[in-house]
């Protein structure tokens, strides 16, 4: 559950920091005053996309902080990151100006994928607009797939789909009218790079390389040979030497200087062995600058057509071998289309098979979505009202990668009267509820551990919304809930109550969120309940609504 948010410099608020308890948390305040300022703080921290507009004005950065209990499955996921901090977790978010963000979980720096990730573990918003994408065929299809008892089974249709493209790609590849000029072209690329030996680019590189600084490998091996052996006193050789007859003078009195004369002779042979091989390297050195000329125009010309390929110098090999393997498949047409249209019917049968399947598994799942639907859309002022979920399998259809179904919902608000497209039946207030109903439905199969409703209530009200109420209320007590609202009937229901405020002074605007105590409550739900006065009927309702609500 959310435990803690603070917010600095963001939109409009200037420094907020709010506790949060268990059950459903209600947020409420005038129609303007910023309600919804709060739930896209916390989507900001979970990885939102974010840019400049949401940095208070005058402000350099905005940031968000919240600090989360964890679900075992969350805190699995931050060990396999590890981000692990115990069942507690602190995730921050920092915007600056530029519109450039940086994030963190337990103060270590993530990507915003990462946030984005840890907060499917931790979040479901359902938004005031869910009912205006109900109408979208899509998204009837991704509530049903939702709600599957076998998630993997859409998985493995997207994996036969991409094999089955995979393919049908190839095989494209090599017919058409335009298959003789795709081998002209690889053979001319072919031509560009077959000239050099690309097994050689590293021998290439290294000895650019030596010539390159034949001069400093020349001057540094004069000196080392000169430290090491130049015919006078002070020279290593000599030094060794010196030292070591020094020793065997004296060694006849203590054997222990035995060992240290042993390493001398070492040294000085493996000293004069270097000198040896110092010798013959400036013997060998070979200041060829016109051999360095040559390597650096080959470098050059393999640096463009390494350009011109737009690969690296060092992938030349890989690309070659590419280009020759692309080469000899459209070369040996026949046989190769031959075997790719073999393969494509393998690919589109096992395709098939599997999406036949998640096709039986749809139809189960939608059955079951709709009655639990139909059941809620009785509770919300659509008695009578049915929703049917079909699941048409459409034969004809090319593969993709959700499968060949066509996936509607249709309703019916009236008994008698059978069900027709949701658009075509139902009006706004009526799609609003029907909305409300799936995502009721669908939260309590979610598996998160903290919900969120902004103004799902929209085009409800009387008795409707009352049980509204209770059913986020019902929620409340198995999950954590923020709902935010304008209707009184689902405000009374709260366990926890805030309420925004917007003021204004002369220089900015600024928001103030109060956490309600039950005389505060009454007049706050008084004042949603309407009218310009506040009278003490009003606020005996509203008292009365409250009491009610904990029965």
């Amino acid at each position: 559950m959310l435990h803690y948010l603070q917010i600095e410099n963001f939109a409009i608020v200037e420094h907020l920091k709010l506790q949060f308890e268990k059950g459903l948390t209600i947020i409420s305040g005038e129609t303007g005053a910023g309600k919804s300022i709060l739930i896209d703080a916390l989507s900001l921290v979970l990885g939102d996309r974010a840019d400049t507009s949401i940095v208070r004005q005058g402000c350099q950065t905005a940031q968000v902080n919240a600090i989360f209990s964890l679900p075992p499955i969350a805190q699995t996921w931050l060990k396999q990151q590890e981000l692990d901090y115990g069942d507690e977790c602190f995730v921050r978010r920092v915007i600056n100006q530029n519109g450039r963000s940086r994030a963190y979980i337990n103060d270590q720096p993530v990507s915003v994928q990462t946030l984005r990730q840890l907060g499917e573990f931790l979040i479901d918003i359902h938004g005031q607009h869910a009912h205006q994408s109900l109408l979208k065929h899509e998204i009837q299809r991704q509530l049903v797939d939702d709600m599957a008892s076998d998630a993997s089974l859409l998985e493995q249709v997207m994996q036969a789909y991409q094999h089955w493209l995979s393919l049908k790609t190839a095989l494209e590849a090599l017919g058409g009218e335009d298959r003789e000029a795709k081998i002209a072209f690889l053979r001319y690329q072919l031509e560009e790079i077959e000239p050099f030996d690309l097994t050689a680019l590293d021998s290439l590189e290294k000895e650019h390389s030596r010539l390159a600084n034949a001069q400093k490998l020349l001057e540094s091996s004069q000196m080392a040979l000169s430290l090491l052996d130049n015919d006078e006193t002070g020279s290593t050789l000599s030094c060794l030497s010196q030292a070591n007859h020094t020793l065997e003078n004296v060694q006849a009195h203590d054997s222990q200087l035995s060992n240290i004369t042993n390493l001398l002779d070492n040294a000085i042979i493996q000293t004069q062995e270097a000198v040896g091989e110092l010798r013959h390297y400036l013997d060998s050195m070979d200041l060829d600058t016109s051999r360095l000329q040559e390597l650096q125009q080959q470098i050059a010309t393999l640096q463009n057509i390494a350009r011109k390929h737009r690969v690296r110098v060092a992938d030349l090999p890989e690309h070659f071998e590419k280009l020759t393997h692309q080469l000899t498949e459209l070369e040996n047409f026949e046989e190769n289309a031959t075997r790719l249209k073999a393969e494509l019917v393998e690919a589109l049968q096992a395709y098939k098979i599997i999406a036949k399947t998640l096709h039986q598994e749809r139809v189960e799942t939608a059955q079951q979505l709709a009655d639990k639907i139909t059941a809620e859309m009785q509770q919300l002022g659509l008695a009578g009202g049915q929703l049917v979920i079909n699941v048409t399998a459409d034969e004809e259809a090319s593969p993709s990668a959700t499968g060949t179904d066509i996936i509607e919902f249709l309703v019916s608000t009236n008994v008698g009267h059978s069900p027709k497209p949701l658009q075509k039946v139902a009006s706004g207030g009526e799609i609003s509820r029907i909305s409300l109903a799936i995502q009721v439905v669908t939260a309590q199969r979610s598996g998160v551990p903290i919900l969120v409703f902004d103004e799902v209530d929209v085009g409800i009200g009387g008795g409707v919304a009352e049980i509204v109420g209770q059913l986020l209320k019902h929620l409340g007590e198995q999950r954590q809930v923020l709902c935010i609202t304008h209707l009184p009937q689902v405000a009374s229901q709260g366990h926890h109550h805030l309420q925004v405020s917007k003021s204004f002074d002369l220089q900015s605007t600024h928001i103030k969120i109060n956490i309600l105590e039950h005389k505060q409550r009454v007049e706050e739900i008084a004042r949603m309940l309407g009218g310009i006065e506040i009278t003490l009927q009003t606020l005996a309702h509203a008292e009365e609504m409250l009491q009610h609500s904990t029965l």
